[in-house]
């Protein structure tokens, strides 16, 4: 397994996901100038219509951007495993609450697919399991909205995410308190409507965590 793993290596040699270079010896998830320069974010983020708490590690611009692009339409699903660990640290940090669940907002079945993976999955499975939490899904998308990004007013995205998601079928939780993850939090219209079916099924609190947060 290790010779098979360094030859791998040799033939895939990995790469920092936000500007591409091939990682030195040494160097684990990223590169050590991207580390350095990569703009942090320092404390809670804005509001989120029903949620707690919005918590993301990253403002999404300059080499960050870049790396979500990777991540979600490049074939980057290797990725996932840096981004939930910042994420995972980002709550630690800043969420003193105590959590029951992990779960994340669903790609349409049909756009997961063609993608090969949901980018939001992955990210949320790897959160639970650096931070020791379960995670299962608790929603599906039953409308295949529009691309989000596409779309430049907070009137335009809310309308488009609208009715778009609902609880699976019996989903309880009563009383329980939810990590709901995304990658990236814009106008939180997405979040928002995720995080309505989450109280809707019985959710006392939820707290929205993604990788980055857009300047509003």
């Amino acid at each position: 397994m290790k010779l098979f793993r360094a030859l791998l290596g040799l033939l895939y040699p990995p790469k920092c996901p936000f500007c591409g270079r091939i990682l030195e010896r040494g160097e684990e998830g990223m590169c050590a100038l991207c580390e350095g320069i990569l703009p942090w974010t320092d404390g809670p983020g804005g509001p989120v219509e029903g949620c707690d708490a919005c918590l993301s590690p990253l403002w999404y611009r300059d080499g960050v951007r870049e790396g979500v692009h990777r991540y979600k339409f490049n074939g980057g699903a290797t990725h996932a495993a840096l981004f939930g660990e910042l994420m995972a640290q980002c709550l630690s940090d800043r969420w003193d609450g105590t959590v029951d669940l992990v779960t994340w907002a669903p790609l349409h079945p049909k756009r997961k697919k063609r993608r090969g993976y949901d980018q939001a999955e992955l990210l949320a499975r790897r959160v639970g399991e650096v931070a020791g939490l379960p995670a299962a899904p608790t929603l599906e998308k039953i409308r295949a909205a529009g691309e989000q990004s596409r779309l430049r007013t907070e009137e335009e995205r809310r309308a488009n995410i609208a009715g778009a998601y609902r609880p699976l079928p019996g989903l309880d939780l009563a009383g329980k308190r939810v990590v709901l993850v995304d990658d990236v939090v814009t106008t939180g219209s997405t979040l928002g409507e995720c995080a309505a079916c989450l109280r809707a099924a019985g959710a006392d609190t939820v707290v929205a965590l993604t990788l980055a947060r857009a300047r509003r």
